[in-house]
């Protein structure tokens, strides 16, 4: 199956539903050098911790009904310093599982191979694309779920992953999960997904 065939069935919408605002983690050693990091649980660094503290900006204001956590320490983390020390762990949050490529700088691997692309090749041992289009789904589920007793919109906040959030976009819009490709998402930027009318829609990016 092409990575463009993977999740073509995205999960039911809710029209005039919840917003969900997205927050990748600050910055980690690995996210500065480059280097595949999935599983492997490690700290923010000190500059990673300001970002997390920053991002704060980009969501005052807002009213949010439920916040959503990594169970990882460098999502979790941001959480906190971003002010959600109560953010509610979702284990479907993790970022993709690189296999073979966890802790690999993904220069290198290109240089072995200069066709490679993580959206059309996947990962050796790994997560595949198909099973972490199917764990953003369930999170796409559960916040179009939330609503609020006043019947105004909810607003959801996810604080996760690179990889992981760029797939959950594709599949908040509908998309097939490879298309997340599309999606560059930079440490402890703030994004929102929402709707025009009926339609899924990216609202803002990468504040």
């Amino acid at each position: 199956m092409s990575a463009d065939n993977v999740g073509t069935t995205p999960a039911a919408a809710v029209p005039g539903g919840p917003k969900l605002w997205l927050l990748r983690h600050g910055e980690t050693e690995w996210s500065r050098s480059g280097q595949y990091t999935g599983l492997t649980d490690i700290p923010l660094t000190e500059e990673g911790e300001g970002q997390a503290r920053s991002a704060r900006k980009a969501l005052a204001g807002v009213e949010l009904d439920l916040v959503l956590t990594s169970p990882l320490q460098r999502a979790h983390t941001t959480a906190i310093l971003a002010g959600y020390p109560d953010a509610v762990v979702e284990p479907n949050a993790v970022e993709w599982d690189y296999g073979d490529y966890e802790g690999i700088d993904s220069a290198v691997v290109r240089a072995e191979n200069p066709g490679y692309l993580i959206w059309d090749n996947g990962v050796p041992n790994g997560e595949s694309l198909d099973s972490v289009a199917a764990r953003a789904d369930r999170i796409v589920e559960r916040v179009r779920a939330v609503t609020r007793e006043d019947g105004a919109q909810a607003n959801v906040l996810l604080v996760a992953h690179g990889h992981f959030l760029r797939i959950l976009t594709a599949r908040w819009l509908g998309l097939p999960a490879g298309q997340g490709r599309h999606f560059m998402l930079g440490t402890a930027k703030v994004c929102t997904l929402g709707w025009d009318k009926k339609t899924p829609a990216v609202e803002q990016w990468g504040l």
